[in-house]
């Protein structure tokens, strides 16, 4: 019974295997990792601009593939304002003694 739960992911994952990137989006002079690092750090300001201003984007096409996603990945994640940066939150349990 799980398995068959588990068969529309499985067709999505295979067919998603079959992806391939268009070579004129990858090119070996554009933005690499330290942009792609740079370009995830200022993403949340990025992103409200690009709303309101149509020729602002949040990721650079054409990049130099891999190392600009993983330097976007890091930027966003790591510096700028990933899971770290939230509410930190202590919970203590109080020990009351009751006197008989």
């Amino acid at each position: 019974m799980t398995y068959l739960r588990l068969l529309p992911l499985g067709a999505f994952v295979a067919l998603a295997a079959c992806a391939q990137q268009v070579s004129t989006a990858v090119a070996p002079t554009a933005p690499g990792f330290l942009y792609g690092l740079w370009h995830g750090f200022i993403f949340p300001v990025a992103w409200v601009f690009s709303i309101f201003m149509p020729d602002v984007a949040v990721y650079a096409v054409p990049n130099n593939g891999g190392w600009y996603d993983f330097g976007f990945f890091l930027g966003i994640v790591v510096f700028g304002g990933g899971a770290w940066r939230g509410k930190k939150v202590v919970v203590r349990e109080k020990v009351v003694k009751v006197r008989e």
